[in-house]
């Protein structure tokens, strides 16, 4: 299959990039590099520099002869959108609906959307969010992402698209980039291994439900060739910030005290995803335990950390945020 990926430089987007390419398929990337990392794109990728609302979208899908699309790209921070809702609309509506309409234009109907299950239900009502349950985001970035999903929806009522909406939780694992990214595991790890006290804001009893980067990649590959659906790729497995930061402080023989600062503005209290029924629907194993998922994390920045020094790149780690 001949498959785009947007967003195909960045952390998830371009593992997702790698995985179909391992599976035997074409892939051409779109990434504005924004966020993205030249360096990320795996081998045998043709990729296009753009941007989804400026992008000739229409001649790229039928340069490439795209059948089937994963569109990954998207502006990613809950406190940027909280800043500025248009600019996240811009990307994440305005930019998804541009991409659909280019789909319908060429006869591309196969359309794999990541979602947000992190910031698309509001305050889960039980111990987690099931994808019945109703949405109620409380920032512009879950406000957009559920727009994109109705936009999706739409179009597969109207002509006849298939869709699988992957609605992740919070994503981790190496390679991500806290600076760029605002991933809380590697703005903790990125800031002990310099020797810095990581800021958590509030008082750390907010939760997350943290999930594998692999655990998403593999689902984007069964969803290739499955059937249209909604999910949630989240482990139902509910962790608080204050107990992340110790155990990867533990890990990394970090003795010292975080900071605290006020809350984050449009960033909810508890996040925690019920990921059963992708597993029954689609077979996916059992999720990566967070204990495990953090040790590989930790390890490969432990080995960038020690590249670093030996290359004498000492403002390599990024800052802190």
């Amino acid at each position: 299959m001949r498959i785009l990926v947007t967003g195909g430089a960045g952390f998830i987007g371009s593992r997702v990039a790698a995985a179909y390419r391992e599976a035997g398929h074409y892939v051409a990337v779109l990434d504005d590099l924004s966020t993205g990392r030249p360096e990320r794109l795996p081998s045998g990728c043709r990729f296009f520099r753009g941007d989804l609302v400026e992008a000739d979208l229409s001649a790229l899908l039928a340069e490439e002869r795209i059948e089937a699309v994963s569109h990954h790209a998207a502006h990613v921070n809950v406190r940027a959108s909280v800043r500025d809702p248009l600019g996240d609309a811009r990307v994440n509506v305005l930019g998804t609906l541009r991409l659909l309409e280019a789909c319908r234009g060429r006869g591309v109907t196969r359309v794999i959307f990541a979602s947000t299950g992190g910031a698309i239900y509001g305050e889960p009502r039980g111990p987690s969010s099931s994808e019945d349950e109703p949405t109620e985001p409380v920032s512009p970035y879950g406000i957009a992402k559920l727009a994109a999903e109705n936009y999706l929806r739409f179009y597969r009522a109207e002509h006849g698209f298939e869709t699988v909406v992957l609605r992740y939780a919070n994503v981790y694992g190496p390679g991500q980039d806290g600076a760029g990214e605002a991933g809380v595991v590697a703005i903790f790890a990125q800031a002990m291994l310099a020797g810095q006290a990581p800021v958590i804001h509030g008082d750390g009893l907010q939760s997350r439900d943290f999930v594998f980067v692999e655990d998403c990649v593999r689902a984007n590959v069964v969803a290739l060739s499955g059937p249209s659906g909604l999910w949630n790729v989240g482990t139902g497995v509910e962790t608080t910030v204050s107990d992340l930061y110790h155990r990867i402080a533990a890990a990394l023989d970090f003795s010292g005290a975080p900071r605290h600062d006020g809350p984050a503005p449009g960033e909810q209290r508890r996040s925690v995803l019920d990921g059963e029924k992708i597993r029954r629907d689609l077979g996916l194993p059992l999720y990566t335990p967070l204990d495990e998922g953090l040790a590989r994390t930790i390890a490969w920045f432990r080995r960038r950390s020690a590249t670093a020094v030996e290359n004498g790149e000492t403002g390599s780690m990024g800052g802190v945020r």
